[in-house]
């Protein structure tokens, strides 16, 4: 979710600020780490980033007078672990306020949080346990599954999440907090529950393309699991005629 220039106090803003900076500070040294131990994953990295600012950049508009849009997070989550997506997904919120108008400077520090920080962490969470509850089925199933679910839940709490900074910045005259995050969230959710549908489907597509291409690739990264030993063959005895 971009968070406009101007929509939050700036009291509001500096606290997420300080929130998301310890998050994308440990992203930067965990990427660099990822790529120094396995300098083949660059494009891969590259990929991930790629696949978020344009998924991200998309701006469709809602039923509701409001606009929506994909996240991306979810295959940057699942390929290299949320940390590092958290530095790829401040880079690209920092580009779309710069070249796109999308989001603002100062609520930078929010929608850092919201969509690079929470989000990745949910695909990931939702990608380990659905991995672990479809482990007796193909390893294709599985992981379409673990990666569909991934990256739907990852939109759908990056909106819930910026629907509770709204609140917080504004809340409701009557209702206070609750009042203002359930109008907020019943608008983007009217919009965001189709994209995250959208956006698990294309991720999934993705996923199994690269599992085509670059398989060893997925497989040394861990997504892929490794091919089972085949079982050893009994030892053979000859019995020698009387």
């Amino acid at each position: 979710m971009h968070i406009a220039e101007g929509f939050l106090p700036w009291q509001h803003a500096a606290a997420w600020t300080a929130a998301a900076a310890p998050f994308v500070a440990h992203g930067i040294r965990s990427m660099t780490l990822a790529v120094r131990a396995d300098p083949d994953a660059k494009l891969l990295l590259g990929a991930s980033g790629a696949f978020c600012f344009a998924m991200s950049a998309l701006k469709i508009p809602s039923v509701t007078g409001s606009c929506s849009h994909p996240t991306g997070v979810g295959l940057g989550a699942v390929l290299f672990r949320p940390p590092v997506m958290a530095a790829l997904g401040t880079v690209t919120l920092l580009f779309q306020s710069l070249l796109l108008a999308h989001g603002g400077l100062t609520t930078l520090g929010a929608n850092v949080f919201s969509m690079a920080v929470v989000g990745p962490w949910v695909a990931y969470g939702a990608y380990k346990a659905v991995r672990a509850l479809t482990r007796s089925l193909p390893e294709t199933t599985a992981l379409g599954l673990g990666v569909f679910f991934a990256s739907a839940l990852a939109s759908m709490s990056a909106y819930t999440v910026t629907s509770a900074q709204l609140a917080l910045a504004h809340p409701d005259p009557a209702g206070g907090f609750l009042g203002a995050f359930a109008a907020f969230a019943a608008v983007f959710s009217v919009t965001q529950i189709p994209l995250a549908v959208i956006e698990g489907l294309v991720t999934v597509v993705i996923v199994r393309l690269l599992s085509t291409v670059g398989r060893e690739d997925l497989r040394r990264l861990g997504v892929l699991r490794a091919p089972e030993p085949a079982p050893a063959a009994a030892p053979r005895t000859d019995e020698k005629a009387g």
